[in-house]
C-alpha cells in the first residue's frame, strides 16, 4: 500500500521539544490510500501509535485513511506539557487543515476515541461521523489495568519503575489490552519503551478529566453525527456493559464483539475493519 509520511516540525528534532512548531506541525502522520476517496481518520489511544492501526489498513486500501501519532505518541514531538484532550483535537484538526481535508470520518481507539470526539465538538464543519472502538463512556465504567499501570501515576514510584522498564514489563503490562491471543509486534513495544514519562502520565490524566468533566455520550448526544461503537464483550480494561451507555446518543450503532477484548483492531481485525470500512463509506460526504 502507498503512503505518504509527514513528520514533526524540523525544530523539533528528531525527538524534540517542538519548540516553533505551529498547531499540528509536531505532529507525525501517514497516509495511504487515494486522496480523492473518502478520508478516514485513525487515532490511537494511550501509550499507542500508529502501528495500532496495521491490521485493519489492507481492508482500508479504497479509502483515504490518515493516521496520526498524538503528541508525546510514537514520532510526534515530546513537549513537557499541551497533552489536554482538547489540546490533542485541535492539533489533529490542524494537520487535516494543512493536508486539505474538509470532511471526515473520525475513528478512536480508546483515548483516542475521545480525542475524536472533542474534535467533533470542536469542528462540526469538519467532521463527518465518529467511530469509537473500546472507548470507555464515563469515569466509573474503567475496570482496571496492570500493577505496574496503576502504579505509573505515583510520582516517585511511576517515574521509577518507567526508568526500569524493559520489553518483558511492557508486554506484561500491555495484557490487559487484550483478550484473545495476540502476538505483540515489536514495534508496539518499542514505541511504548521510547515514550517519556510526562506525556503517558498527562494524557492519562487529561482522559480521567475529560470524562469526569462529561462523559462521552452526553457529548455526541447533541452532536447530530452518525456515531459507531464497536467493543468486545471481553474487554478488560473497561466495562463491556458500559457500551450501551451510547444508546442515549440518537445516531449511535453499537456493535459487540464476542469473545474480543480492549483491541479489535489485533484481536479480530477482519470484523473491525469491515466495520470501519462500511460506516466510513455510509457516512462519506458528496
Amino acid at each position: 500500500m502507498d503512503e505518504t509520511t509527514t513528520s514533526q516540525h524540523p525544530d523539533a528534532g528528531p525527538r524534540g521539544d517542538g519548540t516553533g512548531a505551529g498547531p499540528g506541525e509536531d505532529l507525525h502522520v501517514v497516509r495511504s490510500g487515494p486522496p480523492g476517496a473518502p478520508t478516514v481518520v485513525l487515532l490511537h489511544g494511550l501509550a499507542g501509535s500508529t502501528a495500532w492501526w496495521d491490521p485493519v489498513l489492507p481492508a482500508l486500501r479504497d479509502l483515504h485513511v490518515v493516521r496520526v501519532d498524538l503528541l508525546g505518541h510514537g514520532r510526534s514531538a515530546r513537549p513537557p506539557g499541551g497533552y489536554g484532550i482538547a489540546e490533542h483535537a485541535r492539533r489533529v484538526g490542524a494537520v487535516l487543515d494543512r493536508l486539505g481535508v474538509r470532511r471526515a470520518t473520525l475513528v478512536g481507539h480508546s483515548t483516542g476515541g475521545m480525542v475524536a470526539t472533542s474534535l467533533a465538538e470542536q469542528r462540526r464543519d469538519l467532521v463527518t461521523a465518529v467511530a469509537l472502538i473500546g472507548t470507555g463512556p464515563r469515569v466509573d465504567a474503567y475496570i482496571g489495568d496492570s500493577l505496574i499501570s496503576r502504579l505509573l501515576p505515583v510520582s516517585w514510584v511511576g517515574r521509577l519503575i518507567w526508568g526500569l522498564r524493559n520489553d518483558n514489563m511492557i508486554r506484561g503490562a500491555l495484557g490487559t489490552a487484550f483478550t484473545r491471543e495476540v502476538a505483540i509486534p515489536d514495534q508496539i513495544v518499542t514505541d511504548v519503551r521510547d515514550m517519556p514519562y510526562h506525556s503517558v502520565i498527562a494524557t492519562s490524566q487529561a482522559s480521567e478529566a475529560f470524562l469526569a468533566e462529561r462523559p462521552v455520550p452526553d457529548r455526541l448526544a447533541g452532536l447530530g453525527l452518525p456515531v459507531l461503537v464497536i467493543f468486545g464483550s471481553r474487554d478488560r480494561r473497561w466495562q463491556p456493559s458500559s457500551a450501551q451507555d451510547y444508546r442515549r446518543v440518537p445516531q449511535a450503532r453499537i456493535e459487540i464483539l464476542d469473545d474480543v477484548g480492549h483491541t479489535p483492531m489485533f484481536e479480530d481485525p477482519a470484523a473491525t475493519a469491515a466495520l470501519i470500512h462500511g460506516f466510513a463509506l455510509t457516512t462519506a460526504s458528496p
